[in-house]
């Protein structure tokens, strides 16, 4: 990845928005945080400026002007919101990745709301056709990103894309934020994806994990 990447994270402001940008403020890239809400986005911009002094970030009110000026856009937004964002990005996201977090819940998170030959990211780059999709960081809490070694392993976070160079990229920027990257395959693995987090949420629920959980493969 080239030095001073330009990441523009949109919904900067979110619990898996605000985990993604600190964390990525400790690499060598210029961040552009995005989110409607000014006051929240100014805190998120002092607290990772009292973290890290030297870190490179720049609060922003227009996700199209953002995504204009960045390499790289992060949609931290949940699946609700994409089509919107998607929208308005649409022609300054040409030629860019674009990385998909969200999950498709339905409003009691026991099921996806897409149907199963399909998934968000895939659905987000029909909306983006110009775009190059990538799904990241949907399999893991937002808590994984301050603790990314639960119970002395380090968390996995899959990578899905149809991209070589692009899934590689975004490989670079999830061990940037603490945690293992694992490259899944190509875009569809994300209806793979999208259920594992599934699954960890009710699985979550039933134990009590408290939202700090992760997937982690064994192997010889």
């Amino acid at each position: 990845m080239q030095t001073n990447t330009t990441i523009a994270i949109i919904g900067a402001t979110g619990s898996m928005g605000s985990a993604i940008s600190k964390s990525l403020s400790n690499g060598n890239f210029n961040l552009l945080l995005c989110a409607s809400d000014q006051t929240k986005l100014q805190s998120l911009l002092g607290e990772i400026k009292t973290s890290n002094p030297s870190a490179q970030a720049e609060a922003m009110d227009c996700f199209k002007e953002a995504s204009w000026e960045a390499d790289i856009i992060i949609l931290a937004v949940p699946y609700q919101a994409e089509k919107e964002v998607a929208g308005k990005i649409l022609e300054v996201a040409n030629q860019k990745i674009v990385i998909s977090i969200a999950n498709p819940l339905n409003v009691t998170y026991d099921g996806l709301v897409t149907s199963p030959d399909t998934s968000a990211a895939e659905e987000l780059q029909k909306l983006l056709p110009n775009s190059t999709i990538v799904k990241a960081f949907n399999t893991t809490f937002a808590a994984d990103f301050a603790q990314p070694v639960i119970d002395g392993k380090q968390v996995d976070a899959f990578v899905a894309g149809d991209d070589a160079e692009a899934v590689d990229t975004v490989a670079e920027l999830v061990t940037t934020a603490g945690l293992n990257p694992i490259i899944a395959g190509s875009l569809k693995e994300s209806r793979t994806l999208e259920n594992m987090q599934l699954l960890l949420i009710k699985l979550g629920i039933k134990y009590n994990y408290n939202w700090l959980a992760g997937w982690k493969i064994l192997h010889n």
